[in-house]
């Protein structure tokens, strides 16, 4: 082999190498399938084995790779950062914490109410007002122009018949269309785009919004569409799974994820049913149900 070959030989499996890592950098950037299975297994280690430590060093490593998501009942950086700072490990110190921030704001208006959430800022020398200017600052990085077009679809998507008194499916659609316009345009509208709250008070719980997605024509194109976003991790799986869910339900068809089926339905086909969660990022049907048991306990407690 001449020189010219080997040369070029080289310049090909340089530029193979750097295809696959490129792959692998994107790959694991963006599937938040892999992060909220990681998740699960780390909480698990906790949770189940009473192995705090050992979740501390599995949850830095994945915090490494993946920008954090902080889901409503995990909590998994928020846990992080605590768990980090009992057992006086680094977690990343004021830079972790402004981080926080941006995933509790959505639920500010219930999260400020926590003290120790406070206690803990303070105590790496971050005030209560510096905390509230960085939700302020937040809540102005939102998108307006979503805000309000969601402002309305959600008043619409509550709005009953006069005479029926049943919610009316020909607003579903429109908010349908709404939604995807809003896909095509600017992507899914997470929390980060939309927050949960608008500032006159009407709630926007996208969870709510997808369910009636499954009463529509469009259902489809929204149970393949919206899996894109589920990977990227705008979505949370519990959300999605809700809208497949409700469709199962209304048609009568057999459960895939078991969010809405009888214990009996659950228990035999369990194994399918952990399967399919796990493909979409969602703990075993038994771990849920005691996270949301032990979610509902502490909510309880702080009344």
């Amino acid at each position: 082999m001449n020189y010219k070959k080997i040369c070029i030989k080289i310049s090909e499996v340089i530029l193979l190498i750097s295809f696959s890592f490129l792959t692998s950098c994107r790959n694991n950037q963006h599937d938040y399938i892999a992060y909220y299975n990681s998740v699960n297994s780390i909480d698990s280690t906790y949770r189940l084995k009473n192995d705090t430590l050992a979740a501390i060093k599995e949850f830095r490593k994945l915090f490494r790779k993946y920008q954090p998501r902080n889901d409503e009942r995990m909590e998994e950086y928020e846990n992080y950062i605590k768990f980090s700072d009992k057992y006086n490990k680094n977690f990343g110190g004021k830079k972790s914490l402004y981080k926080l921030i941006p995933l509790v704001a959505p639920y500010w208006k219930f999260k400020r109410e926590n003290k120790d959430f406070f206690k803990l800022y303070k105590k790496y020398g971050i005030d209560s007002i510096t905390v509230e200017q960085k939700v302020t600052e937040w809540k102005k990085s939102l998108n307006k122009q979503l805000i309000d077009s969601f402002r309305i679809a959600f008043i619409r998507d509550q709005a009953k018949d006069s005479i029926t008194g049943q919610q009316s499916l020909k607003n579903f659609k429109k908010n349908a269309e709404l939604l995807k316009w809003t896909l095509n345009n600017y992507g899914y509208p997470s929390l980060q785009k939309i927050g949960l709250e608008t500032d006159d008070g009407v709630f926007m719980p996208m969870l709510v919004y997808l369910n009636h997605m499954s009463q529509i024509e469009d259902y489809e194109y929204f149970k393949t569409k919206l899996v894109d976003y589920v990977r990227s991790g705008d979505l949370p799986p519990r959300d999605y799974v809700e809208m497949v869910e409700r469709y199962i339900q209304i048609n009568h068809l057999r459960p895939v994820y078991g969010v809405k089926s009888t214990d009996e339905e659950i228990i035999k086909d369990s194994a399918n049913i952990n399967r399919n969660r796990r493909l979409i990022g969602l703990q075993s049907f038994k771990v849920r149900r005691k996270i949301t048991k032990e979610f509902l306990k502490n909510n309880s407690s702080k009344k």
